[in-house]
């Protein structure tokens, strides 16, 4: 199945960047051995590479930023089932985009996907959608290996397309449209082969994670802390290592009197990466009544980051339970593999 459709369903050079401390080297597109007996949560990762910005610029109402690094191993979702995608010989780079608002700079997942197109004298070399993926350095993005014609100058095109999501607030009429943005990219081995590259060899397997990187021309993918998150909150649960925060509005200028919104926050631990492409069910009771006992739906609003939410038709002190049907369908990094993959069913 095609990747849009398996989701729907369930140019400036910037200065090499890498988180943490540990020993620089030089790094062939090849990755250290995995950790033994990696617990299923989130862990320190082997090692970390850092990456260059290829630039940044408007496509439609999103702003996009386009980085590379060395070719990563990485693991897709499906279902509660991961599979490794090994490093092969002939990737050249790992190519990354970064999809924002450019008010706000809320980084914005966008499940209806994105796609890059590279093209070199007027040939077209590659053009797929990279996957969408969680990064313990660089958080939510869109990533993937590409194998390119040999040293030389690309075009690279970023295409968005139009938000699925309901969005809400500020973000009300916008990104509904696709999206393009091109810039040029001078690809040589040596240059990619000089990205700094840190090995980890006496916190690797440990219960931590990364820092999230310092990009000068990216903003950072983080949801609000729980406490900052708008309206009366509910609480906050713990599921197979991700975070749950909900949280009660009434009053929000998108609500008609007599209503409230139910809005599910969830996130990754230490970091606060918003973790997208879930499927949840809620039950809310109002007053001993069951007044909502359905699916929440994606969305984003400027002041609650990337959410699943519900109109619930009643106001009150609710009780809630949450239901995960599906965990988050991103890709993931090396740290993130092993997690996020349960079903948990939390009461608020």
């Amino acid at each position: 199945m095609d990747r849009r459709r398996f989701l729907a369903s369930a140019g400036l050079a910037g200065a090499s960047i890498v988180a943490g401390c540990g020993s620089l080297q030089e790094q062939s597109t090849q990755s250290p051995p995995l950790v033994e007996d990696r617990p299923k949560a989130t862990y320190y990762p082997t090692h970390a590479e850092g990456m260059e910005t290829l630039g940044t610029g408007e496509a439609g109402d999103y702003r996009v930023g386009l980085t590379y690094s060395y070719p990563h191993r990485f693991w897709t979702v499906t279902g509660t089932t991961t599979e490794q995608v090994t490093i092969q010989d002939a990737d050249s780079v790992h190519l990354m985009a970064s999809v924002w608002d450019p008010e706000t700079t809320m980084v914005l997942p966008v499940q209806s996907g994105v796609s890059i197109t590279i093209d070199a004298d007027g040939e077209t070399v590659a053009d797929k959608q990279p996957w969408p993926m969680a990064s313990q350095n660089m958080g939510f993005h869109y990533g993937d290996n590409y194998q390119l014609d040999g040293e030389g100058v690309y075009e690279i095109t970023v295409r968005v397309d139009g938000m699925t999501e309901r969005r809400l607030g500020g973000f009300a009429g916008r990104f509904g449209d696709a999206g393009e943005w091109a810039t040029n990219f001078e690809f040589s081995r040596s240059a990619r082969d000089n990205i700094a590259y840190t090995e980890y060899p006496d916190q690797r397997g440990s219960r931590a994670a990364l820092e999230l990187m310092d990009m000068e021309m990216l903003p950072t993918s983080q949801v609000p802390a729980p406490e900052a998150l708008p309206g009366e909150l509910l609480g906050t649960g713990r599921g197979s290592d991700e975070v749950y925060a909900a949280t009660w509005l009434t009053g929000a200028d998108f609500l008609e009197s007599g209503q409230s919104y139910l809005a599910v926050s969830v996130r990754t631990p230490y970091n606060r990466v918003p973790l997208p492409m879930m499927s949840l069910d809620s039950t809310v009771e109002v007053g001993g009544e069951t007044v909502y006992d359905d699916a929440l739906s994606a969305a984003v609003h400027p002041d609650i980051g990337y959410h699943y939410g519900a109109v619930v038709e009643a106001t009150g002190d609710p009780a809630v339970t949450v239901e995960t049907v599906g965990p988050s369908q991103v890709s993931r990094h090396e740290g993130y593999e092993t997690a996020f993959l349960g079903t948990p069913t939390l009461n608020f």
